[in-house]
C-alpha cells in the first residue's frame, strides 16, 4: 500500500497550478507514472484499491479507474482479478534507466549539409522589430479591417473547401493576381501558369539553388550579398563566386572573366542589398546576354521593388529575358506584413513541373485562406493602395533619419541615402570596431546589420544598416540619440 509521503507526492501533484489544464483523471495517472518513474513504487508494488485511493485523494472513483485503465494501457500497472493493481516490473526497468546517469553528450554526427546548415547560423529575423532593424515594414499601418472583411467573403464563398490542401503551385485565384500585378508594375512576362506559390522568398532559394545546380557547382553572387542567400547556397553546396558592386549595380562584365563559367548569377537589381545601388539597364541587358551564351541561369530576387522613391523603377530583368533563363522572385513579407508567408516564384515554363515537384517535399503548399484572401486583396485594389501610401510614408521616415544621422551621428559615419528600399546604409568615418557597435547596440535595446560581414572579398566597407520603415519619427529620434551615447563610449 501507499505510503503516507506517496499519497502527499500524488496531492501535492494533483494540487500544483502548472498541471491545472489537464483533465483530474491524467493528473492522477501522471502522478502516479512519476512516481514508478522516479522508483518510489518498485515492481511488483500493489497500489491502492481505486475506492481507498479516491476516498484519500477526495476524488470519484471513476476518476482513479481512469487513471488506473490509462497506466494499464500504457504497460506501468498490472491488473489481477481478484487480486488488484500492481506496478510492472517492466515499468520498473524503464524507472531504472530514466534515472541512470546520462552519458556526456558529444557533439552529434551530422551530414555534411546538415554541418553546411548549422556553421552557417541561418537566417536571423527580427521578431519583436526595434529601431533599427532592416527591412521590416510598419504593421501598424496595415488595413486589418479591409483583410479580415475579405477573409470573411472567402469562408463564406468556399467555406470547408478552404481549409483543404492547397495545390502544390498555389490557389489559381492568387496566381492570376500575381501575374497579372507583375507585368503590370514590374513589366515581367507572366502567367498564371508560370507562377509558384511559396511561404517566402528565403523557400524560393532554397528551392533554386538544389533544383537547378549540383553541389560543388559555382553561382555568381553580389559582392557585398544578402547573408540569407549566401547561406541557402552554401548550405546546398554551392561555390559562391563574389562579382564586385558599385554605383550601378553588379560589374557584369566580371561575369565573363571566369576560367569556367559559373551555372547561374544572383543578382537583387532593383534595390542591391545592402547598397541600395540599382542594377543600371546596360548591365541588365548584358547578364541576360551572358545567361544566353552559356545557358545559365539568373535568380532575381525582386525583395521590396515596391518601395522606390524618385520616379518609375526599372524593369525588371524577367521582363527583358525573352531567352526564358530567369527565375524571378518575389515577396509580401516586405510589402504587407511578415506573418502573411506568402512568396512566389515567376519561372520559366520549363522549370514548372520540377520546382512544383520539389516544393512538395519541403512543406507541401501554403495555406489556401491566406492565398485566397489576398488575391481579393490584389484584385480589389487593396495591396496597390496600401503601397503607395506606405511608400509616401516611408520615403518620408528615410529623410527624417537621413537628417537625424547627420544631426546625431556624423562624429562616426555617413549616411548613404538609398533612392528606394527600407534601409540606409552608413559607412563609417572613422576607426570604430564595427562588431563592437552593432553588439553594443544591441545591449542598448538597438538592431543594427554590419556591413563589413556581408561581403567575401576585401576590402570590405565597415558600418550598418538602419532599417526604417517601421519606425516613426520620434521612435527614430530617441533611438539616434541612444546611439550616439552607445558610439561615443566605444
Amino acid at each position: 500500500m501507499f505510503k503516507h509521503a506517496q499519497l502527499e507526492s500524488v496531492k501535492a501533484w494533483l494540487g500544483d497550478p502548472a498541471h491545472g489544464a489537464l483533465p483530474l483523471h491524467a493528473r492522477v495517472q501522471r502522478a502516479l507514472r512519476q512516481l514508478i518513474l522516479e522508483g518510489a513504487l518498485g515492481g511488483g508494488q500493489p497500489l491502492p484499491a481505486s475506492r481507498a485511493l479516491a476516498r484519500s485523494l477526495g476524488v470519484s472513483r471513476d476518476t482513479v479507474e481512469a487513471a488506473y485503465g490509462q497506466l494499464h494501457a500504457e504497460g506501468f500497472i498490472e491488473r489481477r482479478v481478484g487480486s488488484g493493481s500492481f506496478v510492472s516490473p517492466r515499468a520498473q526497468r524503464l524507472g531504472a534507466q530514466a534515472r541512470r546517469p546520462a552519458a556526456p553528450a558529444g557533439a552529434p554526427r551530422l551530414s555534411q549539409r546538415g554541418e553546411a546548415l548549422y556553421r552557417g547560423g541561418g537566417v536571423r529575423d527580427f521578431l519583436v522589430p526595434r529601431p533599427f532593424a532592416p527591412g521590416v515594414p510598419d504593421t501598424r499601418a496595415f488595413p486589418l479591417a479591409t483583410w479580415e472583411r475579405l477573409q470573411r467573403q472567402v469562408l463564406k464563398e468556399h467555406g470547408a473547401r478552404a481549409l483543404l490542401h492547397s495545390p502544390p503551385q498555389g490557389m489559381e485565384p492568387l496566381r492570376r493576381a500575381i501575374a497579372d500585378y507583375v507585368n503590370l508594375e514590374r513589366g515581367a512576362r507572366a502567367t498564371p501558369e508560370r507562377v509558384l506559390v511559396l511561404t517566402s522568398s528565403q523557400q524560393a532559394l532554397a528551392l533554386c539553388a538544389t533544383v537547378l545546380l549540383d553541389a560543388g557547382e559555382r553561382i555568381c553572387v553580389e559582392d557585398p550579398l544578402y547573408q540569407g542567400a549566401r547561406r541557402a547556397f552554401e548550405a546546398a553546396g554551392l561555390a559562391c563566386v563574389p562579382v564586385p558592386v558599385d554605383g550601378g549595380g553588379m560589374q557584369v562584365q566580371h561575369l565573363d572573366g571566369a576560367a569556367s563559367p559559373a551555372r547561374a548569377v544572383y543578382l537583387t537589381p532593383s534595390h542591391q542589398y545592402p547598397t541600395g545601388a540599382t542594377l543600371a539597364l546596360e548591365r541588365r541587358l548584358a547578364v541576360v546576354d551572358w545567361a544566353q551564351r552559356h545557358q545559365a541561369w539568373i535568380i532575381e530576387d525582386d525583395y521590396d521593388s515596391e518601395f522606390h522613391y524618385a520616379g518609375k523603377p526599372t524593369a525588371c530583368v524577367q521582363g527583358l529575358d525573352a531567352h526564358e533563363r530567369t527565375l524571378y522572385i518575389g515577396t509580401f513579407s516586405k510589402s504587407l506584413f511578415p506573418g502573411l508567408r506568402i512568396g512566389y516564384l515567376v519561372l520559366p515554363p520549363q522549370l514548372v513541373a520540377p520546382m512544383a515537384v520539389a516544393r512538395t517535399l519541403l512543406d507541401g503548399h501554403s495555406a489556401p485562406i491566406a492565398q485566397l484572401t489576398l488575391a481579393r486583396f490584389i484584385e480589389g485594389g487593396h495591396f496597390g493602395a496600401h503601397v503607395r501610401a506606405m511608400r509616401g510614408l516611408y520615403a518620408a521616415r528615410r529623410d527624417v533619419l537621413a537628417r537625424l544621422v547627420r544631426e546625431h551621428l556624423a562624429a562616426w559615419v555617413q549616411p548613404r541615402v538609398p533612392a528606394g528600399g527600407m534601409q540606409m546604409p552608413c559607412v563609417f568615418t572613422c576607426d570604430l570596431p564595427e562588431r563592437a557597435a552593432v553588439d553594443a547596440a544591441r545591449r542598448a535595446g538597438i538592431d543594427l546589420q554590419g556591413l563589413s560581414a556581408l561581403y567575401a572579398a576585401e576590402p570590405a566597407e565597415a558600418g550598418f544598416l538602419m532599417g526604417f520603415a517601421a519606425y516613426a519619427p520620434q521612435e527614430m529620434e530617441t533611438a539616434v540619440k541612444a546611439l550616439a551615447g552607445v558610439l561615443r563610449r566605444l
